[in-house]
C-alpha cells in the first residue's frame, strides 16, 4: 500500500462463497512452488526444522485422517493447548481442512481454567504435549463430553499418539484427505474459538467463521508489510488471538516464510536478538512488553541489516521505547489495534506519517467512529467508545459471543460493534488510545477481567 486515502476508498477483500485456507492457500502454495519454505522452526538448544508449504500440505493431510480416525468430523469443537512446536500448525491446519472448530489455548492455563473451558466449550477432544498432559489428566474424569486425549509429542497411558500413529499408519493416503463427505467449507461456516476476558463473569467465546483468514490480509500484507520474499517473525504464544495475527493466516495467503522460536520459561532478550539476526529477519512484530525488554541489550553489538519494517499492537507504546529501538535498528515500530474479536483495524501504516504513540488510522475497509455514552459522534479532541460500523461488516469481525446473548446484545447496538476500549482522534485523523471502556485489565497485550483477578487472590494463601 503506497497511498493511504487510495487504499482507504477502494480496497476490499473478496470472499467467496466456498473458503477453506488449508486448501485454498496452503496447498495451492504446495501445489505452485513443491519447494516453497513456509516455515522455520528453532528451540532455545538450536534445534531447527524447515517446512515447505509441500510439507505443511502432506503432513496437515495425514494428521486430518488421523483426526477422521478418532471421530472428529465437520462441526465438531477441537482444544489445541500446544507450545510452539510444528504440530500445532499440522493439526490447526488439520482441523480447519475437516471443518472442525479448534480452540487454541495457552499452555500457562491451570486445570481449573482447562476443566471450566472444555465444559462450555463442549469439546469433544483435547491435543496437549507431554508437559501439559498431567493438567488434563487431573479434569478429565469431570468433563464428560471429552471423549479422545491426543498427545502430540509422545505417548502416554490413556490417550492417543501423534508419534505412535505415525509409526504405525492407519490404511489411508498421507497426501488426501479421506473424508467422506465434501471438503468444502463455506466462509460463513465456524472454524475458530477463542476465549477472551470481560468485565463480569469467567472469559467470553469469541467465535470466527472461515473468511476470518482472510481479514488478515490486511493485518499481514498492508499492516505488517509482509510479502512473499520475507522472513516474519511475531513474538507471541500459540495459545492467544496475536498468533492468528502474525504466524499464520495473513503470512501464507501472502506466502511469506514465518520464523518460530520456541521459547520455554523465562524470556530474555538476549537469545531472541541472536536469533534475529542468524535468520535475517525482515519483519517483526512484538508486543510493547517485548520491545521493552529487548531495548535493555545492546542493540549496536547486532546486525539488523535485513530489517525493514517493525510493529507493535496490543496496548499503547512509549515514545521512549520507539526512539531507542529506532536509534539501534535504524527502524521505526509501527502501532497497530485490534482485538482478539477483529483482526488489524486501526494502524500506523508504512505509507504513513509516523507518530510516536498513536495508533494510527482506521484500516481499509473497516469504517471506525469515535461514540460518546449516548451513541453519538465526538469532536477532534474528545474522548469516545471505539466502534465499528456493520454496514458493510468488516472481513475478520467475529460472528458472535457463542451462548452469551447478553454480551452480544451489549456489544452488537443500532449497527455498530463497540470494542469496549475509548480513544480520542486528532485533527490528522489519527487514533490514540485512551484505555478501556470497563474495568478489564490489559496486560502483556492480554486482557484479563476483574473476576479473573478475584478469583486468582480468593486462592493465595494470604488472603483470608
Amino acid at each position: 500500500m503506497t497511498d493511504y486515502e487510495a487504499a482507504y476508498a477502494n480496497f476490499a477483500i473478496d470472499v467467496p462463497e466456498h473458503f477453506n485456507f488449508g486448501y485454498d492457500v496452503i496447498d495451492r502454495w504446495a501445489e505452485r512452488d513443491r519447494n516453497k519454505l513456509a516455515m522455520i522452526w528453532v528451540d532455545q538448544h538450536g534445534e531447527e526444522k524447515k517446512y515447505s508449504f509441500r510439507d505443511l500440505k502432506n503432513l496437515s493431510n495425514g494428521a486430518a485422517n488421523i483426526l477422521l480416525k478418532y471421530g472428529i468430523k465437520r462441526g465438531d469443537r477441537v482444544m489445541l493447548m500446544l507450545p510452539r512446536i510444528p504440530e500445532w500448525w499440522i493439526f490447526a491446519i488439520a482441523l480447519i481442512k475437516l471443518g472442525a472448530i479448534f480452540c487454541p489455548c495457552p499452555t500457562m492455563l491451570t486445570p481449573k481454567d482447562i476443566r471450566y473451558r472444555i465444559e462450555v466449550g463442549k469439546f469433544r477432544m483435547v491435543i496437549t504435549d507431554t508437559e501439559n498432559a498431567p493438567k488434563i489428566d487431573e479434569i478429565a474424569d469431570e468433563c464428560p463430553l471429552l471423549e479422545t486425549l491426543f498427545l502430540a509429542d509422545g505417548e502416554r497411558e490413556g490417550w492417543a499418539s501423534y508419534p505412535h500413529e505415525l509409526r504405525y499408519p492407519a490404511p489411508v493416503s498421507r497426501r488426501t484427505v479421506s473424508m467422506p463427505v465434501a471438503k468444502k467449507t463455506r466462509s460463513t461456516d465456524p472454524m475458530l474459538i477463542y476465549f477472551t476476558s470481560g468485565t463480569t463473569g469467567e472469559p467470553k467465546m469469541v467465535l470466527h467463521n472461515h473468511s476470518y483468514p482472510l481479514g488478515h490480509i490486511v493485518t499481514a500484507s498492508l499492516w505488517q508489510d509482509v510479502t512473499v520474499n520475507d522472513l516474519h517473525l511475531t513474538f507471541s504464544d500459540t495459545g492467544w488471538a496475536k498468533c492468528a495475527w502474525g504466524k499464520i493466516f495473513g503470512q501464507w495467503i501472502a506466502g511469506t516464510c514465518i520464523l518460530i522460536y520456541d521459547i520455554r520459561g523465562k524470556f530474555s532478550a538476549t537469545e531472541l536478538l541472536p536469533i534475529m539476526e542468524k535468520y535475517e529477519v525482515t519483519t517483526f512484530c512484538a508486543p510493547p512488553t517485548v520491545y521493552r525488554m529487548l531495548i535493555l541489550a545492546d542493540l549496536d553489538k547486532f546486525d539488523f541489516r535485513d530489517l525493514r519494517h517493525c510493529c507493535s499492537a496490543g496496548e499503547p507504546l512509549n515514545p521512549e521505547v520507539i526512539r531507542v529501538w529506532q536509534y539501534g535498528t535504524g527502524q521505526a515500530i509501527y502501532e497497530g489495534y485490534g482485538q482478539t474479536e477483529t483482526v488489524c483495524c486501526i494502524a500506523t501504516f508504512p505509507c504513513m506519517e509516523h507518530k510516536p504513540g498513536s495508533m494510527g488510522k482506521p484500516a481499509p475497509g473497516w469504517r471506525i467512529e469515535l461514540h460518546d455514552d449516548d451513541g453519538n459522534p465526538v469532536g477532534v479532541g474528545e474522548e469516545g467508545r471505539i466502534v465499528v460500523r456493520l454496514d458493510p461488516r468488516p472481513v475478520g469481525l467475529f460472528v458472535e459471543y457463542l451462548d452469551n446473548p447478553e454480551a452480544n446484545q451489549a456489544s452488537f447496538q443500532n449497527g455498530f460493534y463497540y470494542t469496549g476500549d475509548k480513544a480520542c482522534m486528532d485533527e490528522d485523523g489519527y487514533f490514540w488510545f485512551v484505555g478501556r471502556d470497563d474495568d478489564v485489565i490489559k496486560s502483556s497485550g492480554y486482557r484479563i477481567g476483574p473476576f479473573e483477578v478475584e478469583s486468582a487472590l480468593l486462592e493465595h494463601p494470604a488472603v483470608q
